[in-house]
């Protein structure tokens, strides 16, 4: 696969951007276009506005395409992942889980594709380290196989966390999320205590998996995804690192050699 031409998609239909999520469909199973482009909101697809437009003809003329290209063939090769399909489109800059942390990039990733939604002024650098993130998910998911929603909140803590400290060992300290650094070590373990021991069982289905993962209504922004990396450095700190075995490492054998024990 790699990166779709979805460049063409969008000089043809940017105005009606279920057309585009149509063209989704095939990636879909059991999804019409309308449930298909709610589902990308939440994650930062865009909406047709003058400032979308703007991002679109910015991406085009930095040859965005084919320069993501270049950043997929070499992880895929790197770390032998899957040839999934990778679809980019202008970022929503006012929506999302993530838009009042991470404003020029948002991305998610399922077992067989990935989706990049990116700013006009996002550079290079910051795209490898969001494809890092994002691609790990996707090698992780396919070496541990499983259904997605039998995953529960540890699971889910965790493969943030390995996802972000692969972007510490391929692009930089400098690229980190914001959200690394939200809060003290202190505070993170407090959140631990308070929010996350507890309720590490709950299943990916459940609304409250993702009130906890991500910080929703009463709890710290980004809660879970922080408490992951946390987590993920500490071990670190004490275990040689492979990209490749972090593919596998089990959540609770990483976890248990942490202080955040069980």
């Amino acid at each position: 696969m790699g990166i779709i031409k979805t460049d063409l998609w969008l000089q043809q239909e940017f105005n009606y951007p279920t057309r585009i999520c149509e063209r989704l469909a095939p990636y879909f199973k059991g999804q019409n276009k309308h449930e298909i482009y709610q589902q990308l909101l939440r994650f930062g697809m865009f909406k047709p506005s003058r400032m979308s437009r703007n991002t679109l003809e910015k991406m085009i003329d930095n040859h965005t395409w084919t320069r993501i290209e270049e950043i997929y063939q070499l992880y895929t090769e790197k770390w032998s992942g899957p040839k999934i399909p990778v679809f980019l489109f202008p970022i929503n800059s006012n929506s999302g889980f993530f838009r009042k942390v991470e404003k020029s990039k948002s991305g998610v990733s399922f077992p067989d594709k990935m989706f990049l939604f990116l700013s006009e002024d996002v550079n290079l650098k910051e795209v490898e380290a969001l494809f890092v993130h994002e691609y790990h998910h996707i090698c992780r998911l396919n070496m541990l196989k499983g259904n997605m929603e039998d995953y529960t909140l540890l699971d889910s803590i965790i493969i943030e966390g390995l996802a972000e400290y692969a972007v510490l060992k391929n692009c930089g300290k400098k690229y980190l999320a914001e959200w690394c650094n939200l809060y003290s070590e202190n505070q993170i373990k407090q959140f631990w205590e308070r929010y996350l021991k507890n309720n590490l069982d709950c299943k990916k289905k459940e609304k409250f998996h993702d009130d906890l993962l991500y910080g929703l209504g009463r709890f710290p922004k980004l809660v879970g995804y922080a408490a992951g990396f946390s987590i993920v450095h500490e071990y670190y700190q004490k275990h040689p690192y492979s990209t490749k075995k972090s593919f596998t490492l089990s959540a609770e054998k990483l976890i248990d050699q942490t202080s955040y024990k069980l």
